[in-house]
C-alpha cells in the first residue's frame, strides 16, 4: 500500500480514514519508522472491541525485548475491530507494516484530532529531526 494517503501521529501510528455507511472510520496502525527502531517484538496488546478511545490515550501496548511501548489512539471513538491474527504473527509487522500491521479500526466520533496528524512528508521530517 502506498503511504501516500496516510496521516502520522506524532507518536508513531498511521492513519488511514474512509467512509463506511456514512461513518468515518479509521484503520490505524504502527509506523514501519517505530516498528523499525522497536526491532525485536515479543508481545502486542490490542484494543477491546467496543472500547471508547481518546485521542491522545493509550489504547494497546506493544513490547520488543528493548523496550515497552503504550500505542495511543490517533482519534477519538469507538475500537469496532481489532486484528486479531497480529498478536499471533509480530513478524506481519515488518514485513508490511501498512497492509497486514493494522492495529485496530475506530469509528470516529470526533473528527477535530485529524487536524493533529500529518502527512507522509511532515511526518518524514520528524522523523529525520529525531535521529
Amino acid at each position: 500500500m502506498s503511504t501516500d494517503n496516510l496521516l502520522f501521529a506524532k507518536t508513531h501510528e498511521w492513519v488511514k480514514v474512509e467512509e463506511s455507511d456514512g461513518a468515518k472510520v479509521a484503520t490505524v496502525g504502527i509506523s514501519a519508522h517505530a516498528i523499525e527502531a522497536l526491532n525485536d517484538l515479543v508481545y502486542l496488546e490490542l484494543p477491546e472491541v467496543g472500547k471508547e478511545v481518546t485521542a491522545g490515550e493509550s489504547f494497546g501496548e506493544i513490547e520488543s525485548v528493548k523496550a515497552v511501548s503504550d500505542i495511543y489512539a490517533p482519534v477519538t471513538g469507538e475500537v469496532i475491530e481489532a486484528n486479531s491474527a497480529l498478536p499471533d504473527n509480530l513478524d506481519s509487522l515488518h514485513e508490511d507494516a501498512y497492509v497486514n500491521g493494522w492495529i485496530a479500526k475506530i469509528k470516529i466520533s470526533d473528527d477535530s484530532a485529524l487536524a493533529d496528524l500529518m502527512d507522509k512528508a511532515g511526518y518524514e521530517k520528524m522523523c529525520a529531526e529525531e535521529g
